[in-house]
């Protein structure tokens, strides 16, 4: 059985990085160190980059779930000869629990297969390619371990079996009986000004992995509705947390396409100022809190005092700026997909969203941050300031269009989102001057939207101001409290933007679109139940949540027609999206009044519903 679609693998992470398991028990995906460092195994995106895979040699079908409230993957295959489980972890830190699971990651991989029936035969194929494949490691045996070392990394596998080791790669094959256990750890560590890597007890690891990954389940406890499906989206997303500085990735993965055969290749293995906002509402809707402080207090270094110079659209984990896009030209791509790149050359883009993103960050946080540092309020007046000057600019907008720039609809909402929230904090932020100019900017920011971005002939509000281009991102419009959702124009626009753009509940992001986005129908599903349509807002949050794989994770979009997940993989965005809907939908229900926004209302308590 060899993975076909990327609905195929399964999500590992250690706060600092992340591997793919596919369902025939190969590792193809892991850049070890940081979720964008270079891959050691990455048969993810060409047959030639390197893998490990643990297997049985004959015919098998294949089970696979998470430990309860871990991601910890368990897969067992079934043979005719008998089962066998394969356990596959990142390892944390010994003894880390709650808050520090994977501050200290030891940057280890462990793999244990235990017999549970009958004798079955099973191979190991370790083949480890650094730089993203360009490097073929030396294999050098050393007592009860095998060496992998090639340029700045090296890797280190200990194991009950022995492989044989020729030319970069290493088999073996065993047989796993009832009741019998055999464990693989591997290790990595720099090649230089490193100790070597350590290769930790397997068993131990895992228990104590697990042990990690449920302390941190247990301090977030959401009680609102769909609390099974919140849970396991929340910690995706804390498996895509880069534990040292706070900051959550959009994606572990670069280059999946958008749709096969295209060329919307993209590396997400960065951080987005433009999701900020919604990834705080994830983190405090699933009761977060500490990690909603983190990546605050990371966006504020990251921008740093920033003047008068534009502000970035995006971050390196650690908040660096340069994320130059360069392609790999020796790598055939996901399925036969190229481009492969690795960086992402829209950061140099001029997004205008990014201010109301950053500004209704703070302003969720504002009664858990007080008082803000001094330096937060300079930035916070900037980002307000800039709103007001470069509103009237074109922008590449939500979507990052290359190339090219519009004057987004969206982009318009969220600089009158800065200004509004500007004027909200008031004399904490400005003067009377200030607070006067960005009062009449937000002012005439929302009257040039409602006017110039409605279309008469579409009876909807659209993607780019005087167009009838249809565009689902003006369902942002709801929840940032821009609009009502039962506002007699924003009903009309949901309606055609359901009739225009949705097929089979999945929403596309614009016509031509070649799948429904996911975060886009989360955010109808919203939309619809703070309009007072809360059965159908229901049934399709249901539909949606169903089309998770059978680990329950979603990739940033979802062919509409035969239900394959495309694009990046696991995708922060979507499980943001549903943890975002879980929220509005609880808050309906317990007041069907609601008519405000998707912001938790100011009773609001994010252990208790």
């Amino acid at each position: 059985m060899e993975s076909g679609q990327i609905s195929d693998y399964g999500f590992l992470a250690d706060g600092r990085s992340a591997a793919l398991v596919d369902a025939s028990g190969s590792v193809n995906w892991w850049c070890p160190g940081r979720f964008d460092a270079p891959s050691v195994f990455g048969r993810l995106l060409d047959d030639g980059a390197g893998h490990w895979s643990i297997r049985p040699e004959d015919d098998y079908r294949v089970e696979r779930s998470y430990l309860d409230d871990t991601l910890v993957l368990r897969t067992v295959f079934r043979t005719t000869q008998g089962e066998v489980a394969l356990t596959d972890a990142l390892a944390f830190e010994p003894g880390s629990r709650g808050h520090d699971i994977g501050l200290h990651s030891p940057q280890v991989l462990v793999r244990s297969v235990q017999g549970l029936s009958g004798a079955v035969s099973m191979r190991v194929h370790y083949r480890p390619r650094f730089e993203y494949g360009r490097a073929v490691a030396y294999l050098v045996e050393r007592e009860d371990m095998l060496e992998a070392i090639a340029g700045a990394a090296r890797l280190t596998l200990r194991g009950s079996v022995r492989l044989t080791a020729d030319d970069g790669e290493a088999t073996g094959t065993f047989t796993v009986r009832a009741g019998t256990k055999h464990n693989f750890s591997l290790g990595y560590a720099p090649t230089y000004d490193a100790p070597l890597p350590e290769v930790p007890d397997a068993d131990q690891t895992i228990a104590d992995t697990v042990a990690g990954w449920r302390s941190w389940a247990d301090e977030h406890e959401y009680q609102g509705l769909y609390a099974e499906q919140v849970r396991r989206s929340g910690l995706v997303v804390q498996g895509m947390t880069y534990r040292p500085s706070g900051a959550v990735v959009a994606s572990v993965t670069t280059s999946l396409p958008e749709k096969l055969g295209g060329d919307r290749n993209y590396d997400y293995r960065y951080v987005w100022v433009r999701d900020f906002s919604h990834t705080l509402r994830a983190l405090w809707r699933s009761a977060c809190l500490d990690e909603v402080r983190r990546q605050f207090a990371w966006l504020g270094r990251a921008m740093g005092r920033i003047g008068d110079q534009p502000v970035p659209i995006m971050y390196g984990v650690l908040g660096e700026r340069d994320l130059t896009e360069h392609r790999l030209d020796q790598l055939g791509g996901y399925r036969d997909n190229p481009p492969v790149v690795i960086g992402n050359d829209a950061w140099r883009q001029r997004q205008n969203d990014i201010y109301g993103a950053a500004m209704d960050a703070a302003w969720l946080m504002r009664d858990r941050l007080e008082p803000f540092n001094p330096d937060v309020y300079h930035l916070l007046r900037v980002l307000a300031d800039q709103a007001e000057q470069n509103w009237k600019l074109p922008d590449a907008g939500m979507w990052e269009e290359r190339g090219v720039q519009h004057h987004h609809v969206s982009s318009k909402v969220e600089c009158w989102v800065a200004l509004d929230r500007a004027v909200r904090f008031g004399d904490q932020l400005g003067g009377p001057q200030d607070l006067a100019r960005w009062t009449a900017a937000r002012d005439e920011v929302r009257a040039v939207v409602l006017e110039r971005g409605w279309s008469e002939r579409l009876q909807s509000y659209t993607g780019v101001l005087d167009s009838d281009e249809m565009d689902a991102s003006v369902l942002v419009m709801p929840l940032v409290g821009f609009l009502r959702a039962d506002d007699p124009r924003m009903r009309s626009t949901m309606r055609a933007v359901e009739q225009r753009l949705s097929h089979n509940g999945l929403l596309r992001r614009w016509d031509g679109d070649p799948a429904g986005f996911v975060i886009c129908s989360f955010w109808l599903v919203s939309c619809l139940a703070l309009a007072g349509e809360r059965d159908r807002a229901h049934e399709l949050f249901q539909d949606l949540a169903a089309r998770v794989n059978d680990l329950g994770l979603f990739a940033e979009q979802i062919d509409r027609r035969t239900g394959e997940q495309l694009g990046n993989f696991p995708q922060a965005f979507s499980h943001i999206g549903l943890i975002n809907a879980a929220g509005v939908l609880t808050d309906v229900e317990q007041d069907p009044t609601l008519r405000e926004c998707g912001m938790p209302p100011a009773h609001f308590t994010p252990t208790r519903y």
